[in-house]
């Protein structure tokens, strides 16, 4: 029996390694955080002290590490696998990278006489636990073959791509669909409470009707139980939907989906839900709506407005009695010369109003309209840069007050900007 080098024991690797072993495979595990391979140990597997002594000592090098960095550490770092292999051995990598590094491992595995499967899978930890995994595999369609079985000791099916970095773009292009999907159940669950629907009931219509996807049955009671233990982290279907972002840009594919929802899931990261399961986006909507999706209050209660004597926020409060906003900032304004250069240079500005999509600024330097500023805020405002376009200009005394809609601003940077105005609002 083959000896199987497992390296990465996170919620997917751990399972998976732990199948190998029960289907009677030869297991050597590494992880780089240690504590993790009790139960390995207990069914007879190996820990080596290095991914290079793993792959010394295996004839197949399996990896499911979380990110790009993390694989090229492993491969390519202090006591990585590409120093151990030996020719005629097999490599394949499961996790979710970029098509880009899976090329360049399939060429330099290659370069040392060895062969390279690039094969994530679909299917979160249950599947990983039960064995029902499917892999999507690029490479040489004959690695493929001699490996199948190995694969389908932790799952059910394995489709093939195509060439090298065929399974990782498969990958994405997967992820692409199960991030939006993720984000359309959550957002028409919020939809419902806010309705005052029965969450239960509503999740039911959802997976009896056209709306029905696998997003549902895996996460539809884990939100409404507010059950976020880990299946599949936020973080990581954030770190799939941004490669996914980068596949889709260098393809010139036009994605306005998988950029609101990843926007949507930088949002649920910045509220500190990355370690959480991504249902956990669930947190971000009961914020808005003010309510659980799960349906604790009334149904009365869900759609009864607000008292008059209720406090009004922050920003709320603002526009009520409109109080003068004097928040400092300083904006960036450029101006195109010949032969294609232009000029910049910082002036003074501040902060006056603020509406759904746009600012007031005033100042006393001289701008144009149709122009384009970079706008910056104290650093202790957190906030990126802003651009913005002046579609309006009024002068008083000696100063110019600019009308400015923001550019490109992403949903979660716009959420940041109303929380650090709320805050001097409600000073």
């Amino acid at each position: 029996m083959k000896t199987i080098g497992f390296i990465g024991l996170g919620t997917m690797g751990l399972p998976m390694a732990a199948n190998l072993l029960r289907k009677q495979y030869q297991v050597m595990y590494y992880n780089r955080t240690p504590g993790k391979a009790d139960e390995l140990a207990r069914l007879g597997g190996e820990e080596a002290a290095s991914p290079l002594e793993a792959a010394k000592r295996s004839d197949v090098i399996v990896t499911m590490i979380s990110n790009d960095a993390a694989v090229e550490e492993v491969y390519y770092g202090k006591d990585g696998i590409i120093a151990g292999l030996k020719p005629g051995m097999a490599v394949i990598d499961s996790s979710t990278i970029s098509p880009a590094l899976a090329r360049r491992l399939g060429q330099d595995i290659a370069d040392a006489f060895c062969d390279f499967l690039d094969a994530p899978v679909t299917g979160s930890s249950p599947a990983a636990r039960d064995g029902t995994l499917l892999f999507m595999v690029g490479g040489d369609r004959e690695t493929v073959d001699a490996q199948q079985d190995l694969l389908l000791a932790m799952g059910r099916e394995v489709i093939y791509m195509g060439t090298s970095g065929s399974g990782a773009a498969a990958k994405l292009a997967h992820n692409a669909i199960v991030g939006i999907n993720a984000a359309g159940l959550v957002e028409g669950m919020a939809i419902a409470a806010k309705a005052g629907i029965d969450a239960s009931s509503f999740l039911r219509v959802v997976q009896g009707g056209g709306a029905a996807s696998k997003q549902a049955d895996l996460k539809g009671r884990k939100i409404i139980e507010q059950d976020f233990s880990v299946q599949f982290s936020l973080a990581l279907m954030l770190k799939d939907l941004k490669l996914s972002s980068v596949l889709s840009d260098g393809l010139g594919v036009p994605t306005p989906m998988l950029e609101a929802s990843k926007s949507l899931f930088q949002t649920g990261a910045a509220a500190g839900h990355g370690e959480e399961d991504l249902a956990a986006l669930a947190k971000v909507y009961e914020q808005w709506i003010g309510g659980r999706i799960g349906g604790l209050r009334a149904p009365e209660a869900a759609a009864k407005p607000a008292s008059p004597t209720a406090e009004p926020s922050g920003v709320e409060r603002r526009r009520q009695t409109r109080v003068s906003l004097e928040i400092p900032l300083m904006m960036s304004v450029y101006q195109w010369e010949q032969a294609g250069a232009f000029a910049g240079q910082s002036v003074e500005g501040t902060l006056r109003d603020v509406s759904e999509d746009g600012l007031q600024i005033s100042s006393t330097f001289p701008l144009e309209k149709d122009m384009f500023v970079v706008l910056h805020f104290k650093q202790e405002a957190g906030l990126p840069p802003m651009t913005a376009r002046i579609i309006r200009i009024e002068r008083s005394n000696n100063q110019f007050h600019y009308g400015c809609m923001l550019s490109g601003l992403a949903l979660y940077q716009r959420l940041q900007l109303k929380e650090y105005i709320e805050r001097h609002a409600g000073d």
